[in-house]
């Protein structure tokens, strides 16, 4: 074990353990290094490892750290390993997927209140008015974010957030059948916000799973692998991120 994941799994272990609760700053890096026999630069980059998982917080001029722990922002984190799958990675969790955004639209019209269903309403007719695919991407994270927020659970949220930044990437609607996609899955949208409206978790969640499982054809059949600028190999490029954005 290098001395950097010493300091690394020697932080971390006080933080598991409780000895290090959310909220409290950390020894002095002398302290530090003389406990866990290490040098001053091994554990600087340990703490920016940490640092940059959402585990610890330096503050300039007050020490570091840790941070809340809240599920939703630990888990968020993620996205900085998940953002290195490739294609066949993001396609296997896709069964995940269907899972947990079928939950949170069964979860979502449960409970939905007037204003959710307002906001679904208003963010449909925005992104079926827009030719523009940016635009369009933002709208639909937003609708997607919006049932999430709904369903009460930060950290699921949080979760699903992680899988769209990956899927994002993937520009169906900039492809020959990029219309009739997106009529696709505009009337998904439909569906589902319906539901939500109805009040009806399993249409809901029916709704959603299907939804998904549609993004999933598309990745499936009509997208070749990322090259390393973020663009489709041999596919279109462009700045829209539309694509699987939408589950």
């Amino acid at each position: 074990m290098s001395a950097v994941d010493k300091a690394f799994h020697g932080l971390r272990h006080m933080i598991a353990t409780g000895r290090l609760g959310a909220g409290e700053r950390i020894p002095p890096e002398g302290d530090l290094c003389a406990e866990l026999g290490v040098s001053r630069g091994s554990l600087r980059e340990a703490v920016r490892m940490l640092a940059a998982l959402g585990v610890l917080e330096p503050r300039h001029g007050s020490g570091t750290y840790v941070s809340p722990l809240r599920p939703e922002d630990v888990i968020g984190s993620l996205a900085l390993t998940f953002q290195l799958l490739p294609l066949s990675g993001l396609l296997e969790m896709y069964e995940i997927r269907r899972v947990l955004e079928a939950h949170v639209a069964a979860k979502a019209a449960a409970r939905r209140t007037p204003e959710t269903v307002e906001t679904l309403s208003a963010l449909i007719e925005a992104m079926e008015a827009t030719d523009d695919p940016a635009e369009a991407s933002e709208l639909d994270h937003r609708f997607h974010a919006e049932i999430a927020r709904s369903a009460g659970n930060p950290a699921l949220a949080s979760l699903l957030a992680v899988f769209r930044s990956r899927s994002r990437k993937y520009q169906v609607f900039t492809l020959p059948e990029g219309p009739d996609l997106r009529r696709k899955s505009d009337e998904d949208h439909r569906v589902l916000a319906t539901a939500i409206a109805d009040r009806d978790p399993g249409a809901a969640a029916g709704a959603a799973e299907a939804h998904v499982a549609q993004t999933e054809r598309w990745l499936r059949d009509l997208m070749p692998p990322l090259e390393e600028d973020g663009a489709p190999r041999g596919g279109p490029t462009g700045s829209a991120d539309a694509a699987a954005e939408h589950h």
